[in-house]
């Protein structure tokens, strides 16, 4: 169901961020206070985070799996 007036219910939250991703865009904010909009803010947040098709939110920093995926011979 879609969210009203710009929030999400709750029962429409698959997953919420972890801590360490909350605390970052934090401190990106609190760096850059009233530099940008909200879209500018989302493109130059470190490439740890993603939005997807539908607007949500998703992890894409792994760098264990990527260290396994670059230290296999194949």
């Amino acid at each position: 169901m879609a969210a009203t007036a710009g929030f999400m219910r709750r029962e429409d939250i698959l997953r919420y961020p972890q801590l360490y991703t909350i605390l970052m865009v934090e401190d990106f904010i609190k760096k850059n206070d009233g530099c940008y909009k909200r879209r500018e803010l989302w493109e130059s947040l470190p490439k740890k985070i993603s939005i997807d098709s539908e607007g949500k939110i998703g992890w894409i920093y792994y760098p264990e799996l990527a260290n396994q995926y670059f230290n296999q011979k194949e």
